[in-house]
């Protein structure tokens, strides 16, 4: 049976859903996996998503590795192919291969900052910006083991779940 509180919390919930980009390691998939827990979210590959039925949900992730300093092209594609939805909430999220102690805001803003405009010009509004180390192998770090070993790890997941709670009390100001 539900409790009082459980039911308040339901009917306030709004629908969300985390599209998530993951390659290498699947270090995306993980926070994303956070994040929708939090959330509550249907959790879906860009390729899963169907565009015009984004306007079922009051709140969008779009999460990604970083590849040249900007999503992976499947999220940029979809974003490319979404319809203008003025005011519709979004977030990002994203784990990086560099080094985890030059990673700050401004260096995650900017390796977001091609998916933030794509949606913008959409009629999104980005409520909220993630990121975090991963573990990384590409090119010659795979002979040295990477960088970022076990990253994202359980502070990583938790950061992600304390993001996750502020995008619910972004999305619900203002209702």
């Amino acid at each position: 049976m539900e409790t009082t509180s459980t039911m308040q919390d339901s009917m306030t919930r709004k629908k969300a859903l985390v599209v998530v980009f993951s390659y290498h390691h699947n270090n995306t998939e993980k926070i994303a996996r956070a994040i929708a827990g939090v959330l509550g979210a249907e959790l879906q590959t860009p390729e899963e998503v169907h565009p015009e039925k984004l306007r079922e949900y009051d709140l969008i992730g779009f999460g990604s590795g970083i590849y040249s300093a900007t999503f992976g092209a499947p999220l940029l594609a979809l974003a490319d192919r979404l319809s203008f939805d003025a005011g519709k909430k979004a977030f990002l999220f994203s784990t990086y291969g560099a080094p985890g102690f030059i990673a700050d805001k401004k260096f995650i803003e900017d390796n977001h900052r091609q998916m933030r405009e794509k949606l913008n010009l959409k009629g999104y509004q980005v409520i909220g910006e993630f990121g975090c180390a991963g573990w990384n192998t590409n090119s010659f770090l795979k002979y040295f083991g990477g960088i970022n070993k076990g990253r994202p790890d359980e502070n990583d997941l938790k950061d992600a779940e304390t993001f996750a709670r502020t995008l619910t009390e972004k999305n619900n100001e203002g209702k």
